[in-house]
């Protein structure tokens, strides 16, 4: 399953994403965690050190093998330097799968031992004082991107993608290619705005989203939340004292976690796993599609030199049964 978590900034979304991670990972799940915001905190929320953390390889620093990896054998990519962040899989292009070994995961993820599992960890790589002035941050996750295009996911299987703050996410089609998006929300009229905001965008492409409460401290927090998202609003999750000690760097044992806290990060995962059944592969690669479409005619390709347009190959949804090239 794929998973976003998305929210403002101090939301606690980062927070809320390690500790879902730790859960699945907990449980003897496959998990391959990607921190795509600005701010690289996720690293940190796993428990890793500073300097752990700041030698992560860059996801972006990686993007010609990346797109050599993926273009395959596909006959309707020329070359590499004609792959952008939307570009489609199509016949003959390589997928990723979240249980193998290949050269992306080689040069990008990085092992991350939890208490109780390990999780796959990549990262965007944090925005530069080399990019003020010339580039936006979009470029920085446009290799999530994308992987996320050319990634195929089974029953139990899990990506969780801490995404960029705010509504950041819609500045490409990233935003769809999730089966389920957690949108972690406080109690206050500026926590619920960027929820407001991301239902209005993502109305109509079949999002799938559900608000997850933080910093829930009592009854009238709850009302506030139910009155402001309604049905959207899965559970809460409040005061912490295993996250406080998580944050000075010294974190209990996960399996101390409050049992509330417990309980919601396994509502989480049940809301989750229900969404499989209700895949369209069909659906997500024309959503796919749209969006490349929609990036070569206004960008693509004038930067380039060449008609991105037929990178789309009319005949191809991505999905579990696709075989790997020979």
């Amino acid at each position: 399953m794929k998973i976003a978590f998305v929210g403002k900034g101090g939301s606690g979304k980062t927070t809320l994403s390690s500790l879902f991670i730790r859960h699945l990972a907990a449980t003897g799940a496959p998990v391959v965690a990607v921190d795509a915001d600005i701010n690289q905190h996720l690293g940190a929320a796993l428990g890793l050190d500073e300097t752990e953390a700041a030698g992560l390889p860059a996801m972006g620093e990686h993007l010609p093998l990346i797109k050599e990896h993926l273009r395959g054998t596909n006959p309707r990519i020329a070359s590499t330097g004609t792959m952008i962040k939307t570009t489609p899989p199509g016949e003959g292009s390589r997928l990723l799968r979240v249980c193998e070994d290949n050269p992306v995961y080689d040069a990008c993820a990085r092992p991350v031992e939890l208490d109780a599992g390990a999780v796959r960890l990549m990262v965007t790589g944090p925005f530069t004082e080399a990019d003020l002035g010339v580039a936006c941050y979009h470029s920085k996750t446009g290799a999530v991107e994308l992987c996320l295009n050319h990634l195929v996911d089974g029953r139990d299987e899990y990506v969780v993608v801490d995404m960029t703050a705010g509504s950041d996410s819609f500045a490409s089609g990233m935003f769809t290619r999730f089966d389920i998006t957690f949108l972690v929300a406080e109690p206050t009229r500026k926590g619920v705005s960027v929820y407001r905001q991301y239902k209005e965008y993502a109305r109509d492409f079949g999002v799938t989203l559900k608000v997850v409460g933080n910093k829930v401290q009592g009854p009238d927090d709850l009302d506030f939340l139910r009155e402001e998202a309604g049905d959207d609003l899965l559970t809460t999750v409040g005061h912490s004292d295993w996250v406080r000690a998580m944050e000075k760097g010294r974190p209990p044992r996960f399996e101390l976690l409050e049992e509330a806290n417990r309980l919601a990060l396994r509502t989480l995962r049940t809301a989750a796993d229900a969404t499989y059944e209700s895949r369209d592969w069909e659906r997500y690669t024309r959503q796919m599609v749209h969006f490349h479409l929609k990036n070569a005619r206004s960008w693509g390709n004038e930067r380039t030199g060449a008609d991105l347009t037929a990178q789309v190959d009319p005949g191809f949804v991505l999905g579990e049964t696709v075989a790997a090239p020979a």
